[in-house]
Formats: structure tokens, C-alpha cells, sequence
């Protein structure tokens, strides 16, 4: 189904959602159709906060707002869908839209397997009426099902399409404004030529696969670092707690501009935990580039201001390939917490691979290593 097609058979003109990369195709579209106007569409940090965006629509209008996610994000989605949107609370209706990842007998990454099983259930328990969208799916049947949620959405409860791989096509890709020039590989392989012995906890996305890239081509195993391969957001709390159980051990959590967003009050506690042995480093390339590239408010925020006013001990930025070194030198060797910006480019490389451990082996090795 042409994702254009879909939205005229919504009907809608709000939708705010976080990226995924099933509903990419839907998520170029609505930035084709309406720009960067955040009256029709928002790209939120968090899928609770885009409930939030969303009950301001309805407040505001009467009208039945989306909200797109991946199946991953119900997660921080339950609370605000039972304690704000609820019939039994305010009664605010919303469409989802929800990229069903790790769909049982659909081949995908480990951390999806569970999430794809309890997605329906989840669903079920919640009381949110659905239909299952796939590649055969016609924007009539789009209609039809939203008839049958009609009366739901009328009493002020929400509904759901659920979205299986390649239903939506669309025939234009998305490319984020970015005129940085360093590429995240080769950041990463600086970054390790610099961070000495330091234990690495990284985020979720194309960064974590690059690293255990670098890491077969040198030779150099993965026991010291801890790939984040789910919970987008909370690789740095990983850390904080790393850091502050192991004080001997050097830290340090590589981060992305989406991850640090979606649950940015870690790094307030961070600063008021204090961990002289933990670094920051924030990978911002502007968007949320493994799941398609739709932009961030990552290039809004200036984050060595903001790590300051978190109490982190020193901050800094850096855009240029000539002053990466110097400043990775510096962080690790300056008293921690310190936070430190890398401005990178956008894109990876055609033939970039996945972890060949699974995530229990590589537990293993990270505590192994933690140990010795």
C-alpha cells in the first residue's frame, strides 16, 4: 500500500510519533506533506511524551489525533495511554499506528522476539481494538476497519493499526539536514584509540554495530563493552550504575542524539550521583538515523550547556576531525562525570553487519571482563 494512500484514508491532519523502521515509508511521507509545521506533525522524544502531544490536539480541536511508534516504544506509551488517554480518566481517543517488529514467524533481531510476541496481547490487556495491516492490505480495508473503531474512538478510547514489515511503499527516501563531515565509524575508532582501558557501555542503532566492527578487525574480543541492543535511552543509566558499583574501573557510555532525548532526566541524575569515573559521549548526527533518518531535536540543544546545568564536572563540543583526538584525551583524562559532543555526519557503510554473539554471550564477556 503507497503510504500517501493510507494517510488519505485517515483522514487526520495531527500525527506525532518516534521513527521506526517499518513505518519508515509512512514517516517520509508525513515529512513530505507537512514539513517541519509541528501543528500537523511532530517528531516526539518519547512515545508517552507524543500521548502527551497528542491529548493537547484533541483538547484543542476535537479531533482524533495519530500516533505512530514501534512496537518497542508500548512501553513508555502504557502509562499516559491509561493514567491520561483512558475512558476511565480523561477519555481521550487516539490512532495508533504500531510497526510490529519481532512478529512471530517473521525472521528478526533478538531483542525484538519477545516485544513481537506480547504485542497483541499487550494490546488485549490494555483494551485497545486493532487490525493487522500487511503488504496485501488496500487502503478500502483502511477504511472499513476505521468504521468498526469509530464507535470506540466516539466513547473516547483509542485503537490500533498494527503494521507488518513492507505493508507501506512510498517512493522517496528522507535525508536529514547535516553538514558535519566526521563519520561515526571513524569516530568510534578514535574513540578507542584514546579511551585506554575504559569499559564501554553503548547505545542501541548503527553505533553499537559499528563498534563490534572495529573490535573484529582489530583483534581485540568485546568484553569491555556492553552493547545496548533494546532500551533506547538508558545506556547511560547502564552506565551510571557501572560506574558507580565498579569506582576502580574507568566508564564510559557512548550515546546518540535520539537515545539521550527519549529519556534525557538521566542525565540530571548523573550529575547529582557525581561518578568521577564515568564519561559521556554523545554521537549527534541530527537524527534518528538506524530507523530511517527522520531528524531529532538533536542539532536544537547545546548539550555541553546542558550537561553543566546537570552538574556534570566539565562539557564540551567538538565538530572537526583535527580536534577529536585532543578532545577524547582530555575527557578521559579530566575527573568525571564530563559529557562530550562529537558532531558526526550521517550514513554508514552499505555492507555495516550486526553482532554475531547473541546478547547473553556478550553479558557474559562484559562481566567476565568487569571481574578481572
Amino acid at each position: 500500500m503507497q503510504a500517501l494512500d493510507f494517510l488519505s484514508a485517515l483522514s487526520s491532519d495531527f500525527f506525532t510519533g518516534v521513527p521506526d523502521s517499518l513505518l519508515n515509508p509512512l514517516c517520509v511521507a508525513l515529512q513530505e506533506q507537512y514539513g517541519q509545521d509541528p501543528r500537523h506533525h511532530i517528531i516526539g522524544a518519547n512515545e508517552g511524551s507524543c500521548a502527551a502531544l497528542a491529548a493537547g490536539y484533541y483538547l484543542s480541536t476535537g479531533k482524533v489525533p495519530v500516533i505512530y511508534l514501534q512496537n518497542s516504544g508500548e512501553g513508555n506509551l502504557v502509562n499516559p495511554l491509561v493514567s491520561l488517554l483512558h475512558p476511565r480518566v480523561y477519555g481521550i481517543p487516539a490512532l495508533l499506528i504500531i510497526g510490529w517488529r519481532g512478529e512471530p514467524g517473521v525472521r528478526d533481531e533478538p531483542q525484538h522476539a519477545f516485544q513481537g510476541e506480547v504485542t497483541l496481547p499487550l494490546l488485549d490487556t490494555l483494551g485497545i481494538p486493532h487490525s493487522i495491516l500487511s503488504p496485501q492490505s488496500t487502503p478500502d480495508e483502511v477504511r472499513q476497519a476505521l468504521e468498526t473503531f469509530r464507535p470506540f474512538l466516539e466513547k473516547g478510547q483509542c485503537a490500533a493499526f498494527v503494521i507488518r514489515r513492507g505493508t507501506f511503499q512510498h517512493t522517496s527516501s528522507w535525508s536529514s539536514p547535516n553538514t558535519c563531515s566526521m563519520m561515526r565509524e571513524s569516530v568510534l575508532e578514535t574513540l578507542l584509540d584514546c579511551c585506554g582501558n575504559a569499559h564501554l557501555v553503548c547505545t542501541t542503532g548503527k553505533a553499537s554495530r559499528e563498534l563490534f566492527e572495529i573490535r573484529e578487525r582489530r583483534n581485540q574480543g568485546h568484553g569491555m563493552d556492553f552493547l545496548t541492543v533494546g532500551s533506547m535511552g538508558h545506556a547511560s543509566s547502564i552506565a551510571l550504575s557501572l560506574a558507580l558499583q565498579n569506582p576502580h574501573l574507568s566508564i564510559c557510555c557512548i550515546d546518540g542524539d535520539g537515545a539521550a532525548l527519549m529519556h534525557l532526566g538521566a542525565m540530571a541524575v548523573i550529575g547529582q550521583s557525581r561518578p568521577r569515573n564515568l564519561r559521556h559521549i554523545l554521537l549527534n548526527n541530527g537524527c534518528h538515523e538506524s530507523v530511517g533518518g527522520m531528524p531529532s531535536a538533536g542539532f536544537s540543544v547545546h548539550w555541553p550547556d546542558l550537561a553543566l546545568a546537570c552538574s556534570y564536572r566539565s562539557a564540551w563540543s567538538v565538530s572537526r576531525a583535527e580536534d577529536l583526538a585532543p578532545a577524547f584525551r582530555e575527557c578521559f583524562q579530566t575527573e568525571g562525570p564530563c559529557f562530550l559532543e562529537v558532531r558526526c555526519a550521517t550514513g554508514s557503510r552499505k555492507d555495516l553487519g550486526r553482532p554475531t554473539t547473541s546478547p547473553a554471550e556478550n553479558r557474559d564477556l562484559f562481566t567476565r571482563s568487569l571481574k578481572s
